[in-house]
């Protein structure tokens, strides 16, 4: 309530005259601040608020976010380790393998001919089965697969695996004098399967199909 409008029944006297002298001295500097006598403008209510940012902002980022943990999860969940690709022309499983019981024959390596035959110290040739690398001259049989990279890739490649270690295989046949296998470094590590990974040698379908590489036996 205003002190100006203080009904003069209640106040009387000399407190009259006091309400009068200090609503003389309130109504100057209330005027000036539109506020009614007695109100200070820390009382002031707030008339005008500033407006908010619209709700589609909001849920535009909201989208955003949504749609960039969807992404994320998506290439988590398709994510895998970028190596060296696998010949095209056959799909094999990229894996070590166990030693089978059935690789019967033991060969301490004791020559590399090229990057698909060696010779064991007992004077075994061994062909590994199902994979084609060039000719020590650098040539391809005919109707042979054959590899882009050269023989001495292959054969580097091969005595890193076999050369002077002895390996255990799986005889699968012969060819001409040589027995044709599959074998396995001491670790358990697949000769012939390692061979086409590393892209020096091809995988010979033909034979592959009659006793596939790569495989758990």
């Amino acid at each position: 309530m205003d002190v100006g409008d203080a009904p003069r029944a209640v106040i009387g006297g000399s407190a009259r005259a006091d309400f009068q002298a200090m609503y003389d001295v309130c109504q100057p500097v209330v005027k000036r601040a539109r506020l009614p006598c007695g109100m200070t403008r820390r009382w002031q209510p707030r008339l005008q608020r500033r407006p908010g940012r619209p709700w589609t902002k909001d849920l535009g980022f909201v989208l955003t976010v949504a749609l960039i943990g969807v992404m994320a999860f998506y290439v988590t969940l398709n994510w895998s380790p970028v190596g060296d690709p696998l010949p095209a022309q056959t799909a094999i499983a990229a894996m070590p393998t166990a030693i089978p019981d059935r690789a019967t024959l033991a060969c301490a390596v004791a020559y590399i001919n090229d990057g698909d035959t060696l010779r064991c110290r007992d004077g075994t040739p061994i062909r590994l089965h199902a994979v084609a690398a060039r000719e020590a001259d650098e040539t391809c049989s005919t109707g042979h697969p054959c590899p882009t990279a050269t023989a001495a890739s292959a054969t580097h490649e091969l005595t890193r695996l076999a050369a002077g270690r002895t390996i255990r295989c799986q005889p699968t046949g012969r060819s001409y004098n040589r027995v044709t296998a599959i074998c396995w470094t001491p670790e358990g590590e697949e000769i012939n399967c390692a061979m086409i990974r590393s892209g020096t040698a091809l995988v010979w379908e033909k034979f592959e199909r009659q006793a596939p590489l790569c495989r758990l036996r």
